[in-house]
């Protein structure tokens, strides 16, 4: 399998940043406009979250974008619609990330290959578990090349990274805790430190890109010395509050890297 997500990490294995913001937030067509900016400011890939009404992992930064965006009219089939021209504006990788619910809802078949067909490279599904996704799913993926994305936290055990490591393809999202999105990077804590090494120590053959609680260059520095690189999200979405504004994204991506 190959897209442009794998071929970016066989190029790029460091320092790398991604970012996420809602489809639909601020405004219902800010998405692709959204998308070009943060490729023109450096980064490196985009996720790009489809709303659900009951974002369980999410902090309130992220729930209230997903609660404006489905106010906006955002749905999956909106969303593939705004994305028809992504390849005739964006090169960098695209992931899509939201919950299982409006993805079996849609049909899992036709969400991978309406993906596929706009060009997207990936796709994380935080509650999808892993074992669906191994019997029923992973061929459709597959088949779409389309790379799925698992996420780990520190309460995973060796043996679950093992098995997420050997089905996964792209890169594993470690989690910085076990809490919601938005909450900060505990830079200097020993907990985390002992964390960090342990994925190391794992030996993993996927790359690691360290998420929650990036916010700002300390933070992004800090993932960047255990992982390949790091996600933000929260503090991204939060200076979409005020509506686009072309900018302050080029600001915010240049200050994180």
């Amino acid at each position: 399998m190959n897209n442009r997500l794998i071929e970016l990490f066989k190029h790029k294995n460091k320092d790398l940043l991604s970012v996420y913001f809602t489809a639909g937030y601020p405004q219902l067509n800010d998405t692709l406009t959204i998308a070009k900016a943060l490729e023109k400011a450096g980064a490196d890939f985009l996720e790009i979250g489809f709303p659900y009404s009951d974002p369980v992992a999410d902090g309130p930064t992220i729930q209230n974008s997903s609660q404006k965006a489905l106010e906006n009219g955002m749905t999956l089939k909106v969303l593939f619609q705004q994305l028809e021209n992504l390849r005739k504006e964006i090169s960098i990788p695209i992931i899509l990330m939201g919950y299982v619910n409006p993805v079996i809802q849609y049909g899992v078949g036709r969400f991978c290959e309406d993906a596929a067909k706009v060009g997207v490279d990936g796709v994380i599904v935080p509650d999808l578990p892993m074992y669906e996704y191994e019997e029923l799913y992973r061929n459709t993926f597959e088949q779409n090349n389309l790379s799925n994305i698992f996420l780990i936290t520190p309460q995973s055990s060796d043996e679950r990274i093992r098995k997420i490591d050997e089905l996964s393809t792209g890169f594993i999202y470690a989690l910085s805790s076990s809490s919601t999105t938005g909450n900060k990077l505990q830079v200097d804590g020993s907990q985390i430190d002992a964390y960090f090494d342990r994925l190391k120590g794992l030996q993993l053959k996927n790359p690691l890109m360290i998420g929650f609680g990036i916010n700002d260059r300390k933070s992004f520095e800090k993932a960047c010395t255990s992982a390949n690189g790091a996600i933000i999200g929260s503090a991204f979405v939060k200076i979409l509050d005020n509506g686009f504004n072309e900018q302050q994204i080029s600001d915010f991506v240049k200050a994180i890297k």
